[in-house]
């Protein structure tokens, strides 16, 4: 975010962050900083997800393995096969495109593995995977902003792998290009999510689509999940049942922020979209796009609580969308 504004109880706090951050739209209501989530019933019962969380932080303590991996950096190309190796067998497309940046052209690739459904329709669960082109000479690893939601989806691949789905198809989306070459702005970021609103507008997808759920910054071991401002109001709503459901709720919504991110080109074309997001990582967000995020700041039980929460999510929109 290129500037990150809330207004809390004691009145304005500016929070102005380096030139490569995600854009946020606008401030927060002045009561949102502790304003509790609207009443809701909980969803009918039913057996917890299962999330090995032991494997899911083992997928991301090997992509960080790989050091930092901009796009266009043979680190990058590795994470791609990476991700690619564990989804052997599943239905994969993989959307190449070159894209044109402030620093020339880059080949950008986003991963699709699709489980189908019975019912006619899609929910995508998405995570970007490059790090930060201009810290690309530093020893930044992106452990929990882009290694640690990929390894999300890729635990959650193994939950739905060889399974009958009885609910809408699931689309797991790893993005590319997400990060800013120079400086965050409507041209230079989410390339690769971009890209595939383009082509999924064309051919019909985004139609089908019934919502979006994206996973970013979700491994912090101190968890605190924002209600994101700009998401649709009744999948967050969704997101706070499913976490309250599985008693987690006190890692979700103690605060509301805008921000920009993956999920703004679908939310511009009408899809129901969340942004699963704790945008305070370490004291003042002081770890965020440097080289302190590490491994060490995060924790197995932080990728078992998302990712609980987000195959919870899926079910009850199943259910009730």
């Amino acid at each position: 975010m290129k500037v990150l504004k809330i207004i809390g109880l004691m009145g304005l706090l500016s929070w102005v962050a380096c030139s490569t951050q995600k854009a946020a739209d606008a401030a927060a209501p002045a009561d949102s900083v502790t304003a509790a989530p609207a009443a809701v019933d909980l969803p009918d019962t039913g057996p917890a997800p299962s999330f090995d969380s032991a494997r899911a932080m083992q997928y991301v303590k090997e992509i960080v393995a790989f050091g930092p991996r901009p796009i266009g950096s043979t680190n990058h190309k590795k994470v791609e096969d990476y991700i690619l190796n564990h989804l052997q067998g599943d239905l994969v497309e993989v959307d190449d495109f070159i894209a044109n940046t402030p620093d020339g052209k880059f080949p950008v690739k986003n991963i699709i593995a699709k489980y189908p459904g019975t019912r006619d329709g899609i929910l995508m669960i998405a995570s970007h995977y490059d790090t930060v082109y201009s810290l690309r000479n530093t020893s930044f690893v992106g452990a929990n902003d882009g290694a640690s939601s990929s390894a999300l989806l890729l635990e959650i691949a193994n939950q739905l792998r060889g399974k009958q789905r009885d609910g809408y198809s699931v689309w797991l989306i790893w993005d590319d290009a997400e990060e800013a070459m120079r400086q965050w702005s409507d041209t230079d970021s989410l390339y690769g999510v971009r890209h595939l609103v383009e082509k999924w507008q064309k051919d019909g997808t985004l139609k089908k689509t019934k919502a979006f759920l994206l996973e970013d910054m979700i491994g912090d071991a101190d968890l605190n999940i924002e209600r994101e401002q700009n998401s649709t109001p009744w999948l967050e709503d969704m997101i706070y049942q499913a976490a309250k459901r599985l008693g987690y709720q006190s890692h979700f919504f103690g605060r509301t922020i805008p921000m920009e991110d993956d999920h703004k080109p679908f939310l511009m074309r009408g899809i129901p979209s969340a942004d699963l997001i704790d945008f305070d990582y370490g004291y003042g967000n002081v770890f965020w796009h440097t080289p302190e995020d590490t491994v060490d700041k995060l924790s197995p039980k932080s990728l078992e609580i998302v990712g609980m929460v987000t195959l919870e999510t899926v079910r009850m929109v199943d259910k009730k969308h």
